[in-house]
C-alpha cells in the first residue's frame, strides 16, 4: 500500500501541494486529476523521492528510497527514449536499471511486443517507430520488470482507441496481480473505465476523493436520459425539470434540479406502459471535471 499523509510542497511563494493525503491499496488503481498545474506532476515525483516535501509517504510502511525503487514502475507524460537504440536494446538497458539481467529480460521481449501489437521487431531502433509504438514501447519498459507501485501520467497519449484498449488490458492485469497503481489522465473516460477511486487536485489541494462511483453519486442524479414521443417544449413543464437537450429522434437529456423528482417524471411519462429508455444519471467525470476546475484549456 501507498500512503500519501499531509504532504506539502512549496516552490518559492508557490505553494504547489498543500496538506494532501490519500492511500491506494495493493490491487487498485487511483485515478490522479486536474489542469496543468494543480499539483499532478509534483505529486508524483514527491512520491518518488525526486523532491524534498513537508509531510510522509510510505510504500508498504517504508520511506520510499532506493531500497524500493526497483518495485516501481513510472512511465512520466514526457518520454524519453533513446532513437538510436534498438528496441530490445532500450527494453533491457531500462530494465538493467530495476536491477534486472539481459538473461532474464530477453525472453519476455517477444511476448511483450506482441501483447502490445507494436508494428516491427525488437532489432528495429526506437527512431524508426510510430509515436504510437514508441508509446507501446516505453510501456513495455515500464512494466516489463514486474512492479508493484506504478505511476502512469497520460499512458494513452496519442493512441486509437484500438491500442489503448490493449494497453488497458495490460494496466487491468497488473493490478490483478496486486499492483498499486496511480494512473494520471486528462481523458476522463478513461479514467471512469479503468480506476477504481479518484483524487483530484486544484491548486495544490484535493477537492474531491473516493471511488468513482461515490464522487459521481455525490452530485446527484439530476440527469435523466429519456426516450419518448412528447416534444421538448412538453418536456420542459415537467415538475424540476431546468433545461431539455434534444440527442435524436425521440431522445431527450432533461436536466433536474432535484433527483427525487425522477420518480414523479416516470409515472408522468410511462403512465404504466413501457417506454424504450428512461435512465437517471449522476454527472459523468467530465462533467464534474469541468464543474470542479473550470472549463478553460489547460
Amino acid at each position: 500500500m501507498l500512503n500519501v499523509e499531509h504532504v506539502s510542497k512549496n516552490f518559492g511563494t508557490l505553494k504547489a501541494l498543500d496538506d494532501i493525503s490519500f492511500s491506494i491499496p495493493n490491487g487498485h488503481i487511483l485515478g490522479l486529476i486536474g489542469q496543468n498545474g494543480a499539483g499532478k506532476s509534483t505529486t508524483f515525483h514527491s512520491i518518488l523521492n525526486f523532491l524534498q516535501y513537508d509531510g510522509k509517504i510510505t510504500w508498504q510502511d517504508q520511506p520510499v528510497t532506493e531500497s524500493v525503487f526497483d518495485q516501481i514502475g513510472y512511465l512520466p507524460e514526457e518520454r524519453s527514449l533513446m532513437p538510436k537504440l534498438t528496441i530490445e536494446q532500450q527494453i533491457i538497458y531500462l530494465a538493467r536499471l530495476k536491477d534486472k539481467s539481459a538473461k532474464e529480460i530477453r525472453p519476455q521481449i517477444d511476448t511483450w511486443l506482441k501483447k502490445f501489437a507494436v508494428k516491427g521487431t525488437k532489432k528495429d531502433k526506437i527512431k524508426s517507430l510510430s509515436k504510437g509504438n514508441q508509446q507501446k514501447v516505453q510501456l513495455i519498459c515500464t512494466l516489463i520488470h514486474d512492479p508493484k507501485l506504478i505511476i502512469l501520467d497520460e499512458p494513452f497519449s496519442g493512441l486509437d482507441p484500438v491500442n489503448s484498449d490493449l494497453l488497458k488490458q495490460a494496466i487491468i492485469e497488473a493490478k490483478n496481480n496486486g499492483a498499486s497503481i496511480i494512473f494520471s489522465s486528462h481523458d476522463m473516460e478513461n479514467v471512469e473505465e479503468v480506476c477504481d477511486s479518484l483524487v483530484m487536485l486544484r491548486n495544490g489541494q484535493i477537492v474531491l476523493n473516493g471511488t468513482v462511483g461515490d464522487v459521481r453519486d455525490s452530485f446527484g442524479k439530476t440527469r435523466l436520459f429519456v426516450t419518448t414521443d412528447w416534444s421538448a417544449d412538453k418536456l420542459s413543464e415537467l415538475p424540476h425539470v431546468i433545461s431539455v437537450t434534444q440527442r435524436e429522434k425521440n431522445r431527450y437529456l432533461l436536466d433536474l434540479d432535484d433527483e427525487i423528482a425522477g420518480k414523479d417524471i416516470f409515472d408522468i411519462l410511462t403512465k404504466g406502459q413501457y417506454i424504450e429508455e428512461f435512465s437517471q444519471q449522476p454527472p459523468t467525470l467530465n462533467e464534474i471535471f469541468r464543474m470542479k476546475a473550470g472549463d478553460r484549456n489547460e
